[in-house]
């Protein structure tokens, strides 16, 4: 694994917890809810794409 998947999968962990803090919350925001679900998903998609790039070269 190389250290830039490797931030990568950092990231989504944290981004992972804040979105779970977040819906723990009494009154979760909706805003900031889609927002880390974006970003999340956006960090994944990165993740699979250098996964996939590695696996061919």
């Amino acid at each position: 694994m190389n250290a830039r998947l490797f931030r990568l999968m950092e990231t989504h962990q944290r981004i992972d917890r804040a979105l779970g803090d977040e819906m723990q919350r009494r009154r979760p925001d909706p805003l900031r809810t889609r927002q880390l679900k974006k970003l999340k998903l956006r960090v994944k998609d990165l993740m699979s794409r250098l996964q996939a790039h590695q696996a061919t070269a």
